[in-house]
């Protein structure tokens, strides 16, 4: 009975596209309500299918994911998040929504392939389905190392990677991602790309030690999720949470920093790209 409750869970919106859609969904409802102009109602609802048209658009026109991530999307889909949580100090609400996904899955296997990457760092990883995506693009000799915090959600990243043959190119390392970076960088390891998707408080903490130790090769580039998460960070400080207002410093903080130049793309929750000048 629950797996079939959960398995017609819709997804919420998580993105600012995503809200946008579902606040005009609503202001169209209202506006059917009340007594509107014929030419105010036009309008709303042309603002109204310009928005909620276009992730459906750039999904079915976007190259298909392979049958090993869609699996790994179904899997993550049906699973019963509500009852996973974190056991450290913060308590972290597991959600089907973590899910990088298709769009942002195959963005990320294409920086791979046009960077011609054979390292990369993910922090942050979940169900593994942007790691899985980026070991897709990668030639047979690259590896992917991908922080982890939440054991439960590591095992059910590993066993999904076992059904695909570029599994074996990512090694999951499971505890808190600060500790994992300053064992890498003691250890002199090196990346070509770093995925960063994790703790949104400790980003500024993630940038400063990829730039400040060897972990990002010098031509190396980062790519950061999350980074206009849920419109939060152009919106007044009193419409942040704690992750909108930790996102919304490490910005300025990346756009402030002299050594690097930046970009943010309005990719699903935003994902900015950073290269060293």
């Amino acid at each position: 009975m629950t797996e079939t409750l959960v398995k017609t869970i819709t997804p919420r919106p998580v993105t600012p596209l995503g809200i946008l859609v579902e606040e005009l969904e609503t202001t169209l409802k209202i506006a059917k309500q009340e007594n509107i102009s014929p030419q105010l109602a036009a309008s709303l609802q042309k603002v109204y299918d310009l928005a909620a048209g276009i992730d459906p658009y750039l999904d079915e026109y976007t190259t298909n994911e392979s049958p090993e991530l869609a699996a790994l999307a179904e899997k993550t889909a049906t699973e019963d998040w509500s009852q996973r949580f974190d056991d450290g100090e913060t308590v972290r609400q597991l959600e089907q929504e973590m899910l990088s996904g298709h769009i942002e899955g195959q963005t990320l296997k294409m920086f791979v392939s046009m960077t011609k990457a054979k390292r990369i760092l993910e922090i942050g990883m979940f169900t593994g389905y942007s790691a899985l995506a980026m070991a897709e693009a990668l030639p047979p000799n690259g590896d992917i190392i991908a922080c982890e915090v939440d054991d439960y959600v590591a095992e059910f990243a590993k066993k999904c990677f076992q059904a695909s043959p570029h599994g074996r190119k990512i090694t999951v390392k499971i505890a808190p991602a600060l500790e994992t970076l300053k064992e890498l960088a003691a250890a002199g390891e090196i990346f070509d790309l770093v995925f960063i998707d994790a703790d949104k408080k400790e980003y500024v903490d993630y940038f400063n030690l990829l730039l400040d130790t060897g972990l990002l090769a010098e031509d190396g580039f980062i790519c950061v999720d999350n980074t206009l998460l849920q419109g939060q960070p152009y919106l007044s400080p009193e419409q942040r949470t704690a992750n909108g207002e930790a996102i919304a410093q490490f910005n300025q903080i990346v756009a402030e920093d002299a050594r690097v130049e930046q970009v943010i793309l309005p990719l699903r929750d935003g994902l900015t790209i950073i290269k060293r000048k």
